[in-house]
This record gives C-alpha cells, sequence and structure tokens, in this order.
C-alpha cells in the first residue's frame, strides 16, 4: 500500500500493471539531482511545514515532506512512495532547493580506512 492512496485524485491505472505514471513526468525529465548526491543512505529530514494546498508541490513531494518528519534514508523513501530511487532523489533535490528538507550525507571513503571500524566489524563476524 502507498502513501498516495490516501490522495481523493483520480489515477491512470492498467489493468495489471498498477498506476501508471512515468517517472520522467514526476521530474519533469530531470534524470539526476540539481545538487546533492542522495546516495541510497543519504538521510533526509522535514525542516519546514507544508499545507496540502501548497503552491507549486506535487502530491509526491507533500507525502515525502509528510514521511520525513522523522529521518528517513532514500532508500526508505522510495520504498515508502513506491517510486523509483532516482525519481525520489531528484525529488528530494527540489525539496531541498525549496527548503523543505534538509541532507546528511554519508561520510565520505575517507573516514572509512579507520582501523577500529574493521576490527568492530571482524568481531561482530566472529560473535556470529
Amino acid at each position: 500500500m502507498s502513501i498516495f492512496d490516501e490522495q481523493p485524485e483520480t489515477q491512470w491505472v492498467g489493468d495489471e500493471a498498477g498506476p501508471i505514471v512515468r517517472p520522467y513526468v514526476l521530474t519533469r525529465g530531470r534524470t539526476e539531482p540539481s545538487r546533492g548526491r542522495f546516495d541510497l543512505i543519504t538521510l533526509v529530514v522535514t525542516i519546514r511545514q507544508v499545507s496540502s494546498r501548497e503552491p507549486g508541490l506535487d502530491p509526491e513531494c507533500l507525502a515525502i515532506v509528510r514521511l520525513c518528519q522523522q529521518a528517513q534514508s532514500v532508500a526508505e523513501i522510495a520504498a515508502h512512495t513506491n517510486l523509483p530511487a532516482g525519481t525520489v532523489r531528484v525529488l528530494l533535490s527540489d525539496l531541498l532547493d525549496q527548503g523543505f528538507i534538509a541532507m546528511q550525507e554519508p561520510h565520505s571513503e575517507t573516514d572509512m580506512h579507520d582501523e577500529r571500524l574493521y576490527r568492530a566489524v571482524l568481531d561482530g563476524l566472529r560473535a556470529l
């Protein structure tokens, strides 16, 4: 069940395919976010509330803002909205540009070269 099921608006539906909305329509043809990396583990949280009648925001963006009242990863947002991760990344970029969300990108790979991290992973694997 998608969080969009709450919307009273009519959706186009295929006989067996379910809702038919092409991702390029939602993103207006864009395939990359305008800023931000938005990896699958990037955390997103709402920093500005919106009303259900917010001008210029599609129902998908409104749903994302509502969902991110508590921090969510990009992967979780994609799962809850039943949208492809690439589409979610572009929509999140729009919301970031408009000041509705904040994001925390994952640490860079240079932070991952800490020997303590590797030891903790090995200890965890040994405990299994």
